[in-house]
C-alpha cells in the first residue's frame, strides 16, 4: 500500500522558528495549531513568505495590517478575509487551492471528516494552512505558557520586543527534537536578517526562563 502522506522539504524559517517546528521547516501539505499568539502566527508568516510567496488570513479581525509589517508580512501579497461568517470553511478551501500559506481561526469545532478533506486538499496543493485555534488532525500544536515584554522600566519607556514561551507537541504526541519537552524561548520581532538567511540573532532557545538579555530591537 502507498503511504498516504510524504515528507515535503518545506519552507524554511528562522533559526528561533526552526526550533519550534518539526523538522525545522514549515512543512508543506500539512496543518499547525497556534494557540493564543497572534504575533507568533505573523512571525511564521513574515519568515516562511521571506521569497515573495502569497498568503491569506481567514477570520481574524484583529490581524492588524501595521503590525505584519512590522514581522516582514508583504501586504501586496496578503488576502484578508477578516469576517468569512458561517463560510469560512468554504472560504479556506478555495484559498488553499490557490495560495501556499493560509491562516484560519475557525468558527466552529471541526470534525475528522471535515479535516481529512480539507487535508487531502493541502497535500494535493501543496499549501500550509496555520489554524489560529483548535483542529483534529496537525503537523504540530505550538501554545505560548507565557510572554515577558521589553522596553518598559519603573512603568514607562516604549514597548521594544517580548519573549515568549512555547510548548510545542508533534503530531506523534511528543515535542520536536529542538524543544526536548520543554517550552521554548522565542525573541520577537526578529530582526530581517534572522528571517534572510536562518541565523539565530536573537534566539534565545535553550536560555533559562527569566534569563535577561538587552540588545537592539528592530521593526
Amino acid at each position: 500500500m502507498q503511504r498516504d502522506r510524504w515528507e515535503a522539504p518545506g519552507r524554511p524559517v528562522s533559526a528561533g522558528l526552526a526550533a519550534l517546528l518539526p523538522g525545522g521547516v514549515l512543512r508543506t501539505g500539512t496543518v499547525y495549531t497556534v494557540d493564543k499568539s497572534t504575533s507568533l502566527i505573523m512571525a511564521l508568516l513574515g519568515s516562511a513568505a521571506v521569497d515573495g510567496a502569497w498568503s491569506a488570513v481567514v477570520g481574524l479581525p484583529d490581524f492588524g495590517a501595521e503590525a505584519a509589517t512590522g514581522f516582514g508580512i508583504d501586504l501586496g501579497r496578503l488576502v484578508l478575509v477578516p469576517d468569512p461568517g458561517d463560510q469560512w470553511l468554504a472560504v479556506t478551501a478555495a484559498l488553499v487551492d490557490v495560495l501556499p500559506l493560509v491562516v484560519v481561526r475557525p468558527q466552529r469545532g471541526v470534525g475528522d471528516a471535515e479535516a481529512s478533506r480539507l487535508g487531502a486538499r493541502l497535500r494535493q496543493t501543496g499549501c500550509t494552512l496555520i489554524v489560529a485555534g483548535a483542529w483534529a488532525q496537525n503537523e504540530a500544536s505550538l501554545r505560548v505558557t507565557a510572554t515577558r515584554w521589553e522596553g518598559l522600566a519603573a512603568g514607562h519607556g516604549y514597548l521594544s520586543g517580548r519573549d515568549l514561551d512555547v510548548a510545542v507537541v508533534g503530531r506523534n504526541g511528543s515535542a520536536p527534537g529542538g524543544a526536548r519537552g520543554r517550552p521554548v524561548r522565542l525573541h520577537l520581532p526578529e530582526t530581517t536578517s534572522d528571517r534572510a538567511d536562518g541565523t539565530a540573532g536573537r534566539d534565545r532557545t535553550g536560555l533559562p526562563l527569566g534569563a535577561a538579555i538587552r540588545h537592539p530591537v528592530a521593526g
